[in-house]
């Protein structure tokens, strides 16, 4: 991964608005940018490729999101159900995404909650992508900001790959984790690429969730602050290590329990409780 450019903080300030009355987004300081070196070769400057400004109340647009429907689990011993197009779990309102979980008997599942993802509506090889969110708090709630290869109907998870731009656990409230997972680097194995940093006020404020991703190395941000890298010359270059050369869509979900969100119990009182995103946008 590579530290924060110039170049980064720069497209950043240009292009990072804030909409209406939602918080506003942390704004870099002004820097410098160097001249391109030749006068016919200038630096590429990444360009906002797609976004969801969530400005249209009621349902998610379904154009750019579908949902993941079921309460089997999800491979976590997972408590929650996902509704599909149930505005109780999932929807728009004062210009944000709503993403609800609440305690309540569907289909066999004590909880409900929604899972939104842009699996074969678009997805990126490359890039940053970022979320200005708020997170959720208490025991037992699991929210996540993570992508998936475009290949993971026939190679299978892990071999797909995974990288999980924001993910937080409420019994340890303000601990942001940024992860890749691989083939060769995963939690079953207790082998995943994760790194970590301390946010005081997830729930209270938003803040600014993203990667920075090329052929190279990944690179995890909260409010522009990196605070982890992997890079491919330390994981190695075979599809079992680093399989982050294909097209990966984005998950939005929030998750009740489980074997990481639940691992130290679940606090009833609690809900419903909520992640609140106030826009997704890719550049590349």
């Amino acid at each position: 991964m590579k530290l924060q450019s110039p170049m980064t903080v720069f497209f950043l300030t240009l292009l990072l608005a804030c909409k209406g009355n939602n918080p506003v987004a942390p704004t870099p300081s002004p820097v410098s940018v160097t001249p391109p070196t030749s006068a016919t070769t200038a630096p590429a400057v990444p360009k906002l490729v797609w976004s969801d400004e969530f400005d249209k109340a009621g349902l998610p647009d379904p154009a750019k999101w579908k949902y993941d429907v079921g309460g089997s689990g999800w491979g976590n011993n997972e408590l929650q159900f996902y509704t599909d197009k149930r505005a109780e779990n999932a929807r728009v309102e004062d210009g944000k995404l709503i993403i609800e979980a609440r305690k309540e008997d569907v289909q066999n599942n004590r909880y409900s909650s929604a899972r939104l993802l842009t699996a074969g509506k678009q997805s990126w090889k490359y890039g940053r992508i970022e979320a200005f969110a708020k997170l959720p708090k208490g025991r037992g709630t699991w929210p996540a900001i993570w992508m998936l290869g475009d290949n993971i109907g026939t190679a299978g998870w892990p071999r797909c790959g995974e990288l999980d731009i924001m993910e937080h656990v409420g019994y340890d409230q303000g601990v942001v984790h940024g992860t890749a997972h691989t083939e060769a680097y995963n939690h079953v194995k207790g082998t995943q690429k994760e790194g970590k940093t301390t946010v005081a006020d997830v729930e209270n404020k938003f803040h600014l969730y993203a990667i920075e991703w090329n052929d190279k190395q990944i690179s995890f941000f909260v409010d522009d602050n990196r605070y982890y890298t992997v890079e491919r010359s330390i994981l190695g270059g075979t599809e079992d290590k680093w399989p982050f050369d294909q097209p990966f869509f984005l998950i939005l979900n929030l998750a009740v329990g489980g074997n990481w969100g639940g691992l130290k119990g679940i606090d009833e009182s609690i809900w419903p409780q909520r992640m609140e995103v106030d826009y997704v946008r890719v550049y590349q």
